[in-house]
């Protein structure tokens, strides 16, 4: 199983990681390797979750793609 995470640097310096097709499923960490290992740690609870519940798994999103802007 494969997801999607957005990594983002936050004020403090600290990335903040999310899972777009699993609402709700955010971490961070020091590091990116911190960050990406919290994350997966994250995605297999709220997978248990959703499995204990009963409820479908959800596939990944499509990545579409990326927009650049002359600014």
């Amino acid at each position: 199983m494969r997801f999607t995470v957005v990594l983002e640097k936050d004020e403090d310096n600290i990335y903040v990681a999310t899972v777009p097709a699993l609402p709700g499923c955010i971490s961070d960490g020091r590091t990116v390797e911190e960050a990406m290992s919290n994350i997966k740690e994250a995605i297999q609870g709220y997978i248990d979750d959703m499995k204990s519940d009963g409820e479908p798994i959800p596939h990944d999103i499509d990545i579409i793609g990326n927009v650049e802007l002359n600014a």
